[in-house]
């Protein structure tokens, strides 16, 4: 990638020109919380399918709490991407990413920026969102067979810290960025196992570690194609921060920390021996999305693979867990 550069006879460019508002205003919101980008919502299905095999653990009740947890944290989520597009508006980020120098990015998926919704609207709707999450997110609590206090403390968390993503405190502003994206799916997965077992095994902490890395691992593509605006406004990506170089190579090192991860877990039995070979099209497919970016440039594309690699991942994994129980 190359900077984007202004010289003395340059105006700069400002935000695109609003769009007529021809979308219904359920769609315009559904955009503003992102809703389309359903990835660490599966989260929820790797940890019922390690459920499922659990005699007697499925009941009405427990289907409940993972319907209900799943609603809250959709809600939760959706309140986490409206309060960063409006921190992205308010310090002009966004108007750069999804600017007309960069005509890959679909500006309609930022409504502040192509003037469908205003700032108040936007704020509304995010705590909003975030009130009835904490709701669900209570009943999930009373819901649970299982309550150890690591799981009632972590909902609390969870709740708390998602808000501070990029609004608050905005831990994304100060260097969390790729730490909390992994440690979002951790919680995701090992939350309502937690309340409907007690406990959370080896095998369930690794499958965590890794649907945390799914949304790392394009977020941080992402970051690779927003580093204009990002060092604009001090946010410190890592992709901010170093050189291009510096960037590819540490992408290259956190494919290959997930690829570890799988292959170690399997080798000391923490998961079962053939997890790595089920695990290997994801590997794969996460090579090729590290060589469509840093090799063939295209980075949006490597982007993009990186959904395919995250929701071919959840796939195995919940194929994995029924299988690990009945070959035990």
């Amino acid at each position: 990638m190359t900077d984007s550069t202004l010289t003395t006879t340059t105006a700069p460019a400002g935000p695109p020109a609003p769009p007529a508002r021809t979308d219904g205003r359920l769609r315009t919101y559904a955009r503003l919380g992102k809703l389309d980008v359903y990835d660490y919502y599966l989260g929820t299905f790797i940890a019922l399918s390690a459920v499922v095999p659990l005699a007697g653990a499925l009941t009405g009740r427990t289907a409940a709490l993972f319907g209900v947890f799943l609603v809250g944290q959709v809600l939760l989520l959706m309140a986490m991407t409206a309060f960063d597009d409006v921190t992205g508006f308010r310090d002009g980020s966004d108007i750069t990413n999804y600017g007309p120098d960069h005509p890959l990015r679909n500006v309609r998926r930022k409504p502040l920026v192509a003037g469908t919704l205003t700032v108040p609207e936007a704020l509304r709707f995010a705590w909003t969102c975030a009130v009835l999450a904490a709701a669900l997110f209570a009943v999930t609590a009373l819901l649970a067979p299982h309550r150890p206090a690591w799981t009632a403390i972590g909902l609390v968390v969870l709740w708390a810290v998602t808000l501070q993503y990029s609004y608050g405190v905005k831990l994304s502003y100060h260097g969390f960025q790729e730490v909390y994206l992994v440690a979002l799916g951790f919680a995701l997965v090992v939350l309502p196992y937690g309340m409907v077992t007690g406990r959370a095994t080896g095998f369930l902490l690794v499958q965590a570690v890794l649907f945390g890395f799914g949304p790392l691992m394009f977020g941080v593509y992402s970051n690779t194609n927003d580093v204009d605006g990002d060092r604009a406004v001090g946010r410190p990506t890592v992709a901010a921060l170093v050189s291009e170089r510096g960037n590819a190579r540490f992408i290259g090192a956190l494919s290959l920390a997930e690829f570890l991860t799988i292959a170690a877990a399997s080798a000391t039995g923490i998961a079962p021996r053939w997890f790595v070979l089920l695990m290997l099209p994801a590997s794969l497919l996460r090579l090729r999305q590290y060589l469509l970016g840093f090799r063939s440039g295209d980075i949006m594309r490597a982007r993009r693979t990186g959904f395919a690699v995250h929701r071919l991942g959840v796939v195995l994994m919940c194929v994995a867990n029924p299988l690990a129980a009945a070959l035990a």
